[in-house]
């Protein structure tokens, strides 16, 4: 049975972003990159707990063909994508999103 799986808005906003970026590399890296990240968040789905945590409860898993991060969190109801980041951006990126939300 696999777990619903949710993207926040930022995470949103992070994929518009490298869909973006993509595109003006052209239109096959995009969906590659579709493709990968869909096989990505249905292993996640399906395994919610096979990736480890890397701080506090945030577990996260690279996508293999591309240098992006995705960073999500395990909820006794569902799973929420927090971010998607290339995995050379410092963890204050994503990580400054949840400050605000605790605040």
């Amino acid at each position: 049975m696999s777990t619903r799986l949710i993207i926040r808005p930022e995470a949103k906003a992070d994929l518009r972003e490298i869909d973006e970026y993509l595109a003006e590399q052209g239109t096959v890296l995009g969906e590659k990159f579709r493709a990968e990240l869909t096989r990505v968040f249905e292993r996640i789905e399906s395994m919610p707990e096979m990736f480890g945590i890397v701080w506090r409860d945030i577990r996260a898993t690279r996508l293999r063909r591309f240098k992006y991060v995705v960073y999500y969190v395990v909820l006794s109801d569902q799973i929420e994508v927090l971010a998607v980041v290339h995995g050379a951006r410092h963890a204050s990126r994503w990580k400054a999103r949840l400050k605000r939300d605790e605040e």
